[in-house]
């Protein structure tokens, strides 16, 4: 049996971090902020996996994510996954070159598939992760891409089936409307989408406290749970959350017999 992960994102966007909710940015610090209040080679034990995402609006900037990104995940011996504004196999190189284990796409699956195809060529299906953010219009999941700007034409589950045909690895679906919000997550729309999974569902938007965490990670088909949430799990939270998974006898690797 596959083992289960907690992991924690990281809302980037020009050179700052950000609190986001409904995919709203709130600004909260730069690299050295985040190194002084999240020390992540010492938390390391208590998440399974670390994203990383450029959220920037407009212009992006390859090179100083990318920048970026190398200062955050130096002397870090987790997973890191990385992306954001990935356009062609160059930015997915640079990616990995400063740090990335896998890389995550969005709007390139829907965009450029024959880009993702060529990716998954080069590092191989483990190494990509397919981001789907979703908004609910009259109890009905709709896709956006583009920063969650840009609504496509095809439903959730038909988009679900043409991502996983492009060989992506995982899938981390993110819902707009829960996200930021500390409410908990949209357990109707994973539980409707879970019969349809092939690859490893990675579940984000609205995880405020363990309880979320562990509620989440409770739904059969989903193999993680990740939360963004800056403010909750600062200190020892993110250390409180692996440990209430423990006492419930979730499946998580114990990071402290190696």
């Amino acid at each position: 049996m596959l083992r289960k992960r907690i992991i924690f994102t990281l809302i980037y966007s020009d050179n700052y971090f950000n609190q986001s909710r409904n995919f709203r940015l709130q600004r909260v610090g730069d690299s050295n902020w985040l190194k002084e209040n999240y020390k992540f080679n010492k938390i390391a034990h208590s998440i399974d996996e670390l994203i990383i995402l450029d959220a920037t609006r407009g212009v992006k900037s390859i090179n100083n994510f990318a920048s970026s990104l190398k200062k955050i995940v130096s002397n870090i011996f987790i997973p890191i996954c990385a992306g954001g504004g990935i356009c062609k196999i160059e930015d997915a190189r640079l990616l990995f070159q400063n740090g990335a284990d896998k890389i995550i796409i969005n709007t390139l699956l829907y965009k450029s598939p024959e880009i993702v195809a060529e990716l998954v060529k080069i590092y191989g299906s483990q190494s990509i992760v397919a981001s789907i953010d979703y908004r609910l219009n009259d109890l009905i999941p709709e896709v956006y891409i583009t920063n969650g700007t840009e609504k496509i034409d095809i439903k959730l589950a038909d988009y679900i089936e043409y991502v996983q045909n492009l060989q992506v690895g995982e899938i981390y679906l993110n819902s707009i409307d829960q996200d930021g919000t500390g409410f908990g997550y949209d357990y109707n729309t994973i539980t409707m989408i879970s019969s349809i999974l092939k690859v490893p569902l990675i579940i984000a938007g609205g995880a405020g406290n363990e309880k979320h965490l562990l509620e989440g990670i409770l739904i059969e088909d989903v193999s993680a749970v990740a939360t963004a949430n800056l403010f909750n799990f600062m200190g020892n939270g993110l250390p409180v959350a692996r440990n209430m998974l423990n006492l419930n006898n979730i499946n998580l690797a114990n990071w402290q017999d190696y």
